[in-house]
């Protein structure tokens, strides 16, 4: 059985925090990431604040925190990546790279608990996928995001033109994988998606997947990281074997 979504999160959590704890991460390094950990709480308080604080009309505030909500988090993301561009691949576990990374996911985290907010979007056509554009991915016309979609990394996705996801798809662009012989990196890698290609309902694509034009995937697809799709059949996968 797979395991779901939160169960998933909390296992690379745990597993992150472990990494770091045997890594050679100085102490302020370790306390920025726990300060960073406090991105999600401090915008949903703003967010808050703005709707309640009596500085306007109630619906003149209502836009004022929406606005924040989802219009801030997004070109902070897109400054951030502006400002130190990542290179994508493997990433050791506290290096610059990882906590750039790091800082991208902590500005998602209340989409990714709160999914509700993302399924407003999706109510009204083009507005999500313009929305995902603001984070730096690519996504072309006539996208269809089925109830339940999952991204956790909306800056590193490559979307064709009349893409159809399924229900309860999850993009996954970052996983943590243990080398045999060596620590835990953040493999980080942007999804491709090409033209007219249909995904499954319920499939997990993982970081640098790749599905070529007008392939149509199969419900419950598990894609390992670096794979590539291509007529039903994956053909390629550059994860190497010395990974567990």
């Amino acid at each position: 059985m797979l395991a779901n979504s939160s169960d998933k999160a909390a296992s690379e959590l745990k597993s992150l925090k472990g990494a770091i704890a045997s890594a050679d991460v100085p102490w302020s390094s370790r306390l920025a990431m726990l300060g960073l950990n406090f991105i999600p709480m401090m915008l949903a308080t703003s967010t808050v604040l703005a709707i309640l604080l009596p500085y306007g009309t109630l619906p003149t505030r209502f836009g004022v925190g929406l606005g924040f909500l989802y219009l801030v988090p997004a070109l902070a993301a897109r400054l951030i990546l502006r400002m130190h561009p990542i290179s994508e691949g493997r990433i050791p576990v506290g290096t610059k790279p990882f906590f750039t990374w790091w800082t991208l996911f902590q500005l998602q985290v209340v989409f990714c608990r709160l999914p509700a907010l993302e399924e407003i979007l999706r109510l009204i056509p083009g507005l999500y996928s313009q929305w995902l554009r603001l984070w730096g991915a690519r996504i072309g016309r006539f996208t269809y995001w089925a109830p339940g979609t999952l991204i956790t990394d909306r800056s590193f996705l490559c979307i064709g033109d009349d893409v159809v996801f399924g229900a309860g798809v999850r993009l996954n662009p970052h996983v943590l994988a243990k080398a045999k012989a060596g620590p835990l990196e953040l493999l980080l890698a942007t999804v491709k998606i090409g033209d007219r290609v249909a995904v499954g309902g319920y499939s997990l694509l993982t970081a640098g997947t790749e599905i070529a034009s007008d392939e149509a995937t199969r419900a419950f697809l598990i894609s390992p990281p670096f794979s590539a799709w291509q007529g039903g059949k994956r053909v390629r996968q550059q994860l190497s074997p010395d990974f567990e």
